[in-house]
């Protein structure tokens, strides 16, 4: 009975305990979260999927990039290849080529024995060298030819230089009183330059050439520059320089242009409308038109009215006449006496270059054969003042007499009478001058005494053929690191490259044939001219009268 009644309440209690309202079970929601899951799980394999073939994709891309790289990092190891192979074959016919050239030099040299010593170097051989068996003048008609004609020239040419230095000092100084200081150019004292004053002058008419410097008023200043400044320079207007027109920076050192005034100051150096402009570049009438460089034109043609006038103020006190002489040169004029007589002299108008002696020369721009058209602002740079110094240098250490003035006298009147019989050629007396000072530096000056006349007059057109045979002549003061520094070049023209004066030859080959016949001609002809003159002396000046108030 009592186990009956056991199974019984245990039959109940476990009713009771599984009951589903008295004790809920945990898992019914099990089958709603497995599907859900199962969805998570699906979408983030495609997730995983995509995320695969992404970067498959990049695998893909970096892979054809660096196959790519590996392809153009081998084209250009190739073309380097070909590059050196190219630079190689290139030095060696560059090699080639100079090989040859030194051959035929060689060969040239070694076939016309015409004359030796283009060089400096090879001076010293220059004395047996025969002028393609052409005869010069010997000593004894050289030394007559030098009493007859040089020293009575150079007496003349000390009164020249004096009559004509006084005429010009009075006109300089009434150009200076009709000049307006605050706007108008300011000119300074004249320069003698060239023959007359480095006293080898001898060819009639004496011709004086004077330098006339010239400033702008301030606030302007002239600022220079040289070809050898600009590498882009074209060969035959090397030699050649631009001015350009500035404001010149404040030179009192006022600061007003520097600093911000209140409006209730004023500065007492420059007016409430006069302010002080750093670096700008001026409207100068002188400059050409939308530029500001110096134009030479309208220098030459200022230049030409100032003297005009200035001779109108004075024109009463002289019993002469004064004209201008060449109108393509600024400054050519010329003294008309009433005998009929006449004296030429220039008044050129330059532009001084930074603390140096070397001056800008105005003129008019020509064009040149084969060259780049001439511009008006590009103005000839002038050594003249150098040259003048260098020849002083050298006669005080040559010995008393020495005959390097007689020889470039002698060689320029050939030259000149041979330009009157044939016509103008390319040499001219610069190309003799500078194979005279190329000799001075070249030669002991024991080789300079009078007694060696003869030989040096050879020796120097022996330098002159050899010039023109090479087409080379350089240019003695610009590349030439041999001239002294007591000379007291600047720095850029010493280091400067050497400018062939007879480069134009290379271009020129009309003017060049010319040239050469010309210069053989005057070989030829030179001792029938030195005889002739020896004995017949022109005369073709009066004696100078001085001056006299009317």
């Amino acid at each position: 009975m009592a186990l009956e009644l056991f199974r019984v309440c245990l039959v109940v209690v476990t009713a009771i305990v599984n009951h589903p309202l008295l004790f809920p079970r945990e898992n019914t929601t099990v089958p709603e979260n497995e599907e859900e899951i199962i969805r998570k799980m699906q979408a983030y394999q495609e997730e995983l999927q995509l995320q695969q073939l992404r970067l498959e994709e990049e695998v893909a891309r970096l892979a054809d990039e660096k196959e790519a790289l590996e392809q153009v990092a081998e084209e250009g190891q190739q073309q380097n290849e070909n590059r050196i192979t190219w630079d190689l074959w290139s030095t060696l016919c560059m090699i080639l080529f100079l090989v040859i050239e030194l051959w035929w030099q060689a060969h040239q040299d070694g076939r016309s024995p015409d004359c030796l010593g283009g060089n400096e170097d090879e001076l010293p051989g220059l004395e047996g060298a025969p002028l393609r068996g052409l005869t010069l003048p010997n000593k004894a008609m050289l030394d007559h030819f030098q009493e007859c004609c040089i020293w009575g020239a150079t007496a003349e040419a000390a009164r020249t230089r004096e009559f004509v230095e006084g005429f010009v000092d009075d006109l300089l100084e009434a150009l200076r009183s009709l000049c307006n200081r605050d706007t108008d150019m300011e000119v300074e004292d004249f320069i003698g330059v060239d023959s007359m004053y480095e006293n080898w002058q001898v060819d009639r008419p004496l011709l004086c050439k004077l330098f006339v410097p010239f400033t702008p008023p301030e606030p302007y200043h002239f600022h220079p520059e040289l070809w050898c400044s600009n590498h882009s320079v074209p060969l035959d207007r090397q030699g050649y320089g631009q001015i350009k027109v500035v404001q010149a920076e404040d030179m009192l050192g006022c600061i007003c242009g520097k600093t911000k005034l209140g409006e209730d100051m004023l500065c007492l150096l420059h007016g409430k409308n006069n302010s002080v402009q750093l670096g700008c570049e001026a409207e100068d009438p002188l400059c050409a038109r939308d530029s500001p460089y110096l134009d030479s034109v309208q220098v030459m043609r200022w230049f030409q009215t100032a003297l005009t006038r200035a001779w109108h103020r004075i024109a009463r006190k002289y019993e002469f006449d004064l004209a201008f002489n060449q109108l393509d040169t600024p400054g050519s004029l010329k003294i008309r006496f009433r005998s009929g007589k006449f004296m030429p002299f220039n008044v050129i108008p330059v532009i001084h270059c930074d603390d140096s002696d070397l001056y800008f020369v105005s003129q008019l721009p020509r064009e040149p054969s084969g060259g780049t058209p001439a511009s008006s602002t590009d103005w000839l740079l002038s050594f003249a003042v150098y040259e003048r110094h260098f020849l002083r240098m050298m006669s005080k250490r040559l010995p008393e007499g020495a005959c390097h003035l007689t020889c470039l006298q002698i060689t320029s009147f050939l030259l000149s009478k041979q330009s009157r019989l044939t016509g103008p050629s390319g040499l001219g007396g610069y190309h003799v001058k500078t194979a005279l000072l190329h000799l001075l530096l070249s030669r002991q000056a024991a080789d300079w005494k009078a007694g060696q006349l003869d030989v040096r007059l050879h020796e120097l057109l022996c330098f002159l053929e050899k010039s023109l045979l090479k087409k080379k002549l350089h240019h003695f003061f610009i590349g030439n690191r041999k001239v002294p520094d007591t000379v007291g070049l600047p720095k850029a023209i010493r280091r400067a490259q050497p400018l062939n004066l007879f480069g134009p030859f290379v271009l020129q080959r009309s003017l060049y044939r010319k040239t050469v016949d010309s210069f053989y001609e005057l070989l030829k002809n030179a001792p029938a001219l030195i005889s002739a003159y020896s004995l017949h002396i022109p005369s073709d000046h009066a004696n100078l009268p001085q001056k006299a108030a009317v």
